[in-house]
């Protein structure tokens, strides 16, 4: 498939739990050599991410970042370099500076190189007011200090695309369920973790209480999400194009427990919410995605039953 007039494409954050997965599918898409994975860690024990081109890259560097644009023919950057919830919460003025100030580093690259951009979104964004079914335009008043710098970023976007023309695009990420690559630190961590301690040492503690439901999606719809997103034409997208609602599946910690339960004979698993408890309460049950599917055409594939096939085996193969 062609890349949009010719150019490349750069990953930041790539060796993350959504850039390692999203690098491998835009280089199977697009070819390796026409992707460049960058991040501030160092490449080893990343296989799928070295098998292309991969530079060590600082976001706040933003004159290293519109060298490396301009030196690669980029012409779309997929900025996934960020600090995660319940790490930004240990950490508000890392997590303000570089969600924040990485992101206008990255605007101000796509300002001045002519370059597209996907800077994607969480439903941190909602807050304590929100509906427990949050809609598209659901108020923004996250507790936390990560569901605010995703708002600033949402803004920050919509700014650029408005006043300079940037074409930025965006989808708040529900919690994210895949085998791949770790978690990062984030609120929903648990249904990750819960696969591989439960295969590998047939128990789990929860650090959330059972009756705790939250949004879920499996990796490959959250890169195929992204990847329609980045295809749509531009004037098909309205006003909400810098954080699109988009939803999987929805379930409590106790229901993902049972499932796993019948899978694994002997499984045990216990509940002992900490810190990242209050985050999860903060938070809406399920979201509303119907202006992503009526603009987009976006739909999900995996249920919960699926889901947990995939992981299973991605994890026993792996």
């Amino acid at each position: 498939m062609k890349l949009y007039e010719g150019s490349k494409i750069l990953v930041t954050g790539a060796l993350g739990q959504i850039g390692t997965d999203l690098t491998e599918a835009l280089r199977k898409k697009y070819g390796q050599n026409n992707v460049i994975a960058t991040d501030i860690r160092t490449i080893e024990n990343h296989p799928s991410v070295s098998d292309g081109i991969f530079q060590n890259l600082d976001i706040m560097e933003t004159q290293k970042l519109i060298e490396i644009c301009r030196n690669n023919d980029i012409g779309i950057i997929y900025h996934l370099a960020a600090l995660l919830s319940a790490v930004g919460e240990k950490n508000p003025e890392k997590c303000r500076k570089i969600n924040i100030d990485g992101t206008i580093s990255i605007l101000e690259a796509a300002r001045l190189c002519s370059l597209r951009v996907f800077a994607p979104s969480s439903i941190a964004v909602f807050g304590p007011d929100c509906p427990s079914h949050a809609s598209q335009s659901s108020p923004l008043n996250p507790t936390t200090v990560y569901g605010q710098t995703k708002v600033i970023g949402e803004k920050l976007a919509r700014e650029y695309w408005e006043i300079h023309g940037v074409d930025t695009r965006g989808i708040r990420y529900p919690g994210l369920i895949s085998y791949k690559s770790p978690p990062g630190g984030g609120t929903t961590d648990y249904a990750v973790e819960i696969f591989h301690s439960a295969i590998n040492h047939g128990q789990y503690e929860f650090f959330v209480e059972p009756n705790t439901r939250l949004p879920m999606l499996y990796m490959d719809d959250a890169i195929r999400a992204t990847l329609s997103l980045m295809d749509s034409p531009s004037e098909s997208l309205g006003i909400f194009r810098s954080g699109f609602n988009v939803s999987g599946i929805t379930f409590t910690a106790q229901e993902l427990a049972s499932k796993i339960e019948e899978r694994i004979e002997g499984f045990k698993y216990s509940f002992v919410p900490d810190h990242r408890q209050k985050i999860a309460d903060s938070w809406p049950d399920s979201i509303d995605d119907s202006i992503s599917r009526k603009e987009w055409k976006w739909s999900p594939q995996f249920d919960l039953d699926s889901i947990i096939d995939a992981m299973f085996e991605g994890i026993e193969n792996t």
